[in-house]
């Protein structure tokens, strides 16, 4: 430890220490403050990184499934779109030859022979309209169940089959009929059996 002597414990020179020391001080607040907010700033940014690898993961996720149900959705389209037109122009075809058809042009010689060959082409129309129509429903009700992720369910999906209203008030009616039949035959008897005592 230093020996003071009256020269180095001085008025001036202490004055001249303590606002040395003083400045020393406001220094190291100011660093402790700039500090502090380089810390709020690395904090913040620091949860603003996880942030965005969290939503990235999560919508890459979501992205990657939906791009590739959207995929199927359109291959499968695609090939519903081709089976449509294929279906459209045998349809057309069908139309065009049984338009064609015109019992007052055939010769009466070839009656026989005219009508088993019109007789043959409805008999092709309607196989071929049955054949293309169960096609077509089929690939309509295998399309149905398709949904993206989150995607919320369409109300005519609750519905089974996508059925209305007034078709369940029929179903229901037709379910119903039998038993209203029974009662009022029963009430029938009831009033019958009555009167007879």
């Amino acid at each position: 430890m230093l020996e003071l002597n009256e020269e180095v414990i001085s008025p001036e020179h202490l004055d001249s220490q303590v606002q040395r020391a003083q400045e020393q001080l406001l220094q190291l607040k100011r660093q402790q403050e700039q500090i502090e907010k380089q810390k709020r700033e690395l904090e913040e940014l620091s949860r603003r990184q996880e942030e965005l690898e969290r939503g990235r993961a999560e919508m890459n996720d979501k992205l990657t499934r939906s791009l590739v149900i959207l995929e199927r959705e359109a291959y499968d389209t695609q090939k519903k779109l081709e089976h449509i037109r294929a279906t459209r122009e045998s349809f057309g075809q069908h139309l065009e030859l049984l338009e064609g058809i015109d019992p007052k042009s055939w010769n009466p010689a070839d009656l026989h022979k005219e009508l088993s060959r019109a007789l043959s082409a409805v008999d092709d129309a309607r196989t071929e309209f049955s054949q293309q129509r169960s096609r077509l429903q089929a690939a309509d009700e295998s399309s149905q169940d398709v949904a993206l992720p989150e995607a919320a369910p369409d109300i005519a999906d609750l519905l089974e089959g996508g059925r209305s209203f007034g078709q369940w008030v029929q179903i229901g009616f037709a379910f119903s009929l039998p038993l209203i039949l029974f009662g009022l035959v029963a009430l029938l008897i009831f009033f019958w059996m009555a009167r007879a005592h």
